[in-house]
C-alpha cells in the first residue's frame, strides 16, 4: 500500500508540473494609506466600546442597550454570521478523512437465467451488508486550504459588518436622543417668544385705544404670531416623528417613548479629547467597515486560488472493510468477510473552458472586492476629515454666538434699568425680551450641532469598535 501510494503521488506532483494554468492577472490594486494623507504613525484618537456612557444620561444607555439587543437588522447580521460560521466550519473538515459505517440488506428473489447458480437461483434470499468506510482527499495543491482561509475570510468579515451595524444603529439612537433634546429646548424658546410677542400685542392694543399708536403698529405687533403658531405645530410634528423612530429603532410600540423629554448634556472632557489628535493610518483599523472589506479581499483572493487549484490532478484515497452475505445468518462468518483499498486520481484535460471561466469569474470578484475596500477607505478619511473641519467651524460659532448673546443680555439688562428709573417702558423690555431668546435659540441650536458633529467623529473614528480574532 504504502508503495502504491508513493507511486501515484508521484505521478500527481509529476502531472500538477504539466499543468498550464491560463494568466489572468486582477485589475485592482488596494489604496494606500498614506496616499490619502494619513500619517505613517499611530495618531487617531482612541474612543470608548461604550462612548454614550460619557454623556451621563441613564435613559440614553438604557436606550441604546435594548436597540442593540431587539433591533431586527442586528439579528439578521447576527444570522449572517452564524451562517458563515456554519460554512467555515464546513470548508475546515474538507482535508479531514471522512469515515462512515453502513448496514442494509434486500430482501429479492434470484432469476434462473442469470449469473447466479442454484441453489440460490430461483429462490427468494436476502443480502445483507455491514461496512466501514474511510475516505481521504489529499490536499497537495493547497485547495482545501485556500477553501478553508477563504471561508474564515468571509466569516471575519461578517462580523465585522454585525459590529458596524451595531455602531451605525447605537450612532443613529444616540444622535436621535441629541436631537429631541434639541427639539424640546427650541420648544421652550418659541413658547417663551410666543408668550413675549402676545404681552407686546397687548400693550399695544392698549396704547392705541389710549391714542397712543395706530393700528399700523398694532398690525405690526400681530403679524409674527401665526407664524410662530404654525412653527410651533411643525416643532411639535417633528417631536412626535422622533420619539417614533426611537422606538422603532429600539422596537418598541410607537407610544412608548411620548414621555421622554431629554435635556441637551455637557459634552465631556473625553469626547472633546477625539477632535484634538490627528489622524494617522491606525483610523483604517478602527472602522469595522473598513475591516469587513479588507476581510472580503482575503477570501476573494483565496477563491481565487481555489479556481487555480481546479486545474491541478486531485488524488483521493479510499478504503471499506466489511461483511456481505446472502442470509443474515451468514453475515458475520469469517468467509463473508471483505475489503478494498484504492486511489483515485482526476485530472481536467477537456473541462478547462469551464475552469478559465471560473476563474475569470473569481478574479472579476477579487477586483470588485478591492474596489469596495478602496471606497470604503475613502469614505472613513471623507468622513473623518469633515466631522473634523464641522468640529472645527462649529466650536467658532459656539464662541461667537455665546459673544452675541453676552451682547444683547448686556441690552436687555440697560433696557431692565432704564425701565426701574422710569426712562424707559414695557414695549422696550419687551423688544430686549425677544432679542435675548432669539439669541440663545440661536446659541442652543449651534451647540447642539456642535454635539452632533461631535457624534458623528466618534462614528467616522470607528466608535470603539475594536477587532476580535475568530
Amino acid at each position: 500500500m504504502t508503495f502504491v501510494l508513493a507511486v501515484v503521488s508521484a505521478a500527481v506532483l509529476m502531472l500538477g508540473g504539466c499543468v498550464n494554468i491560463p494568466s489572468i492577472p486582477a485589475k485592482n490594486q488596494l489604496t494606500e494609506a498614506a496616499s490619502l494623507g494619513l500619517g505613517d504613525k499611530a495618531g487617531t484618537p482612541q474612543v470608548a466600546s461604550a462612548w454614550w456612557k460619557a454623556l451621563g444620561d441613564a435613559k440614553l444607555d438604557a436606550l441604546v442597550q435594548r436597540t442593540l439587543a431587539a433591533n431586527p437588522d442586528l439579528q439578521v447580521a447576527a444570522a449572517r454570521l452564524d451562517r458563515a460560521g456554519a460554512l467555515a466550519e464546513a470548508a475546515g473538515a474538507l482535508g479531514k478523512p471522512v469515515t462512515g459505517v453502513g448496514i442494509d440488506a434486500t430482501r429479492q428473489r434470484y432469476t434462473e437465467h442469470g449469473l447466479v447458480p442454484k441453489p440460490i437461483a430461483g429462490s427468494v434470499r436476502t443480502t445483507a451488508n455491514l461496512q466501514a468506510g474511510v475516505s481521504w482527499d489529499f490536499d497537495f495543491f493547497g485547495r482545501n486550504q485556500a477553501q478553508l482561509q477563504a471561508a474564515l475570510g468571509t466569516q471575519r468579515a461578517a462580523q465585522a459588518e454585525a459590529q458596524a451595524a451595531a455602531m451605525v444603529l447605537s450612532t443613529q439612537v444616540v444622535r436621535g436622543y441629541l436631537t429631541l433634546a434639541r427639539l424640546l429646548e427650541q420648544g421652550e424658546h418659541l413658547n417663551r417668544l410666543m408668550s413675549l410677542r402676545e404681552r407686546s400685542a397687548e400693550l399695544i392694543a392698549q396704547r392705541v385705544g389710549a391714542g397712543l399708536d395706530t393700528q399700523i403698529e398694532l398690525r405690526q405687533a400681530q403679524t409674527p404670531l401665526p407664524e410662530l403658531k404654525r412653527q410651533q405645530q411643525a416643532l411639535n410634528e417633528q417631536i412626535t416623528l422622533l420619539r417614533h423612530q426611537l422606538a422603532a429603532l429600539s422596537a418598541q410600540p410607537m407610544d412608548a417613548l411620548d414621555g421622554l423629554a431629554p435635556v441637551l448634556p455637557k459634552l465631556p472632557a473625553a469626547l472633546s479629547d477625539a477632535a484634538q489628535a490627528p489622524l494617522g493610518i491606525d483610523l483604517l483599523g478602527r472602522r469595522p467597515d473598513v475591516a469587513a472589506a479588507r476581510w472580503r479581499v482575503e477570501a476573494a483572493t483565496q477563491d481565487v486560488a481555489v479556481a487555480r487549484a481546479q486545474f491541478y490532478p486531485n488524488l483521493n484515497l479510499t478504503a471499506f472493510v466489511g461483511f456481505n452475505a446472502i442470509g443474515f445468518d451468514n453475515l458475520l462468518k469469517s468467509g463473508s468477510l471483505q475489503g478494498g483499498f484504492g486511489p483515485a486520481l482526476r485530472l481536467p484535460i477537456f473541462d478547462t473552458g469551464r475552469l478559465r471561466a471560473q476563474l475569470h469569474g473569481n478574479v472579476a470578484e477579487l477586483d470588485a472586492a478591492v474596489a469596495s475596500y478602496n471606497s470604503r477607505v475613502l469614505s472613513a478619511v471623507h468622513e473623518s476629515a469633515d466631522a473634523l473641519s464641522s468640529l472645527q467651524s462649529l466650536a467658532a460659532q459656539v464662541q461667537q454666538q455665546s459673544q452675541a448673546l453676552q451682547s444683547v443680555a448686556s441690552a436687555r439688562e440697560l433696557a431692565r434699568q432704564r425701565q426701574a428709573a422710569g426712562l424707559g417702558n414695557a414695549l422696550t423690555l419687551i423688544n430686549a425680551d425677544m432679542a435675548l431668546v432669539n439669541q440663545q435659540r440661536a446659541l442652543s441650536e449651534v451647540q447642539a450641532q456642535w454635539l452632533d458633529s461631535h457624534v458623528l467623529l466618534i462614528k467616522a473614528l470607528g466608535g470603539g469598535w475594536q477587532a476580535t480574532t475568530i
